[in-house]
C-alpha cells in the first residue's frame, strides 16, 4: 500500500483518549474537550429557527418530571445531589458536554432520526467529526505519517440510490483514530488531517480507500466523564471503528460507524453505537498482512 508522507503538517488538536497503540503523545480529556466543544459551536447553522416553545414545554417537563421521579423512588440524599452538583460542573469546566451526549445520549436520537430510512443504517456521529476534510479522488490513499502505525487496510464498495442506481461523484468523509486511538485535531504531535479524507466516487459510484485497521481506544478517562466511569464501575473502551458520512445530491445523507467482527468491546461497546448490519468481516488481500473488506452504501432520496 501506498502511504502519503504527512509527517510535515502540524496538527491543531489537544487530546482525546488513549489506546494500544504506541503514541507517546500527552492528551488530556479537557483539551479533547475543548476542541470538540470548539468544532461543534463552530459548525451550529447560525440560522436555526427559533424552537417551538410546546415543544420545550412537553421535553422539558417530562425530563425534569423524570428526574424527580427517581430522586422520590430512590431517596436521593443531599450528598448524592452535591456530588451529581459538582460532577455536572465539572464536565462544563473540562469541555466534556459533547463527549457525554455522544456517548451516552446520541444512539437514542438516531434511533428515531433513523427509524424510516430504507438505505444503509447509521449511527452515531461522535465528537471528533471535523467538516471539509481534503478531496481525495476514487482511488485515495488516506493522508498519513511515514510507517503509520496498524494492518494496511482496503475499503471498497459502491454508493448507490435505493432504486439501484449508481450516485457518481457521491462524496465519502471517512474520518479515524490511529493505531493508538488517537483522532487529528484532537490530540497534539498529529498532522492536521491525519487519516481523514472526503472521497469523490466515480461515475458509477464506486470508491477505493487504502487505509489502516484501526484499533479499539479509551474514550478520555482523566475528566467528569472518567469520573462517572469509575464511580459507576463501567468499562470506557469503545470498539475499532471507521467513521463516515456519505451522501449524494438529492439523497439523504447517511452518518455511520462501521466495526470489525470478532473486535474487543463489538459487543458491549460503552457508546451503544454497534449495529449487526454494521461490522465488517476483513479478509487478507493475498498482498503481505494486508486487508481488504467490501462495503456499499445505499442512500435515501431527499
Amino acid at each position: 500500500m501506498t502511504q502519503t508522507d504527512t509527517d510535515t503538517a502540524t496538527g491543531t488538536g489537544t487530546g482525546t483518549g488513549t489506546g494500544t497503540g504506541t503514541d507517546t503523545a500527552t492528551a488530556t480529556a479537557a483539551a479533547s474537550g475543548a476542541a470538540a466543544t470548539e468544532q461543534f459551536r463552530g459548525r451550529r447553522s447560525s440560522g436555526t429557527p427559533g424552537a417551538d416553545t410546546q415543544r420545550v414545554d412537553t421535553l422539558v417537563t417530562e425530563l425534569l418530571t423524570a428526574t424527580h421521579d427517581i430522586i422520590r423512588r430512590h431517596e436521593v440524599t443531599y450528598e448524592e445531589y452535591n456530588a451529581l452538583k459538582a460532577w455536572l460542573i465539572q464536565v462544563g469546566e473540562d469541555g466534556e458536554w459533547p463527549l457525554f451526549l455522544d456517548v451516552w445520549v446520541e444512539h437514542v436520537v438516531e434511533e428515531v432520526a433513523g427509524k424510516t430510512r430504507e438505505g444503509s443504517e447509521g449511527t452515531i456521529e461522535g465528537p471528533y467529526y471535523v467538516p471539509d476534510a481534503p478531496a481525495l479522488p476514487a482511488d485515495a490513499t488516506l493522508p498519513m505519517r511515514k510507517d503509520e502505525a496498524g494492518i494496511p487496510l482496503l475499503f471498497q464498495g459502491r454508493v448507490t440510490s435505493v432504486d439501484g442506481s449508481p450516485l457518481s461523484a457521491a462524496r465519502v468523509e471517512i474520518w479515524q483514530a490511529d493505531g493508538a486511538g488517537y483522532y487529528s485535531q484532537f490530540a497534539p504531535n498529529l498532522p492536521q488531517w491525519n487519516l481523514r479524507g472526503t472521497v469523490i466516487a466515480d461515475e458509477s459510484g464506486s470508491f477505493r480507500i487504502h487505509t489502516i485497521q484501526p484499533a479499539p481506544y479509551r474514550i478520555p478517562t482523566d475528566g467528569a466523564c472518567g469520573s462517572l466511569l469509575t464511580a459507576a464501575g463501567w468499562h470506557p473502551w469503545r470498539p475499532a471503528h471507521l467513521h463516515l458520512k456519505v451522501s449524494a445530491p438529492g439523497h439523504q445523507l447517511v452518518t455511520t460507524q462501521l466495526y470489525f467482527r470478532d473486535g474487543e468491546y463489538v459487543d458491549d461497546d460503552i457508546a451503544s453505537a454497534v449495529k449487526p448490519a454494521l461490522i465488517l468481516d476483513p479478509k487478507p488481500s493475498g498482498s503481505g498482512n494486508d486487508h481488504e473488506v467490501t462495503y456499499d452504501f445505499v442512500l435515501d432520496r431527499a
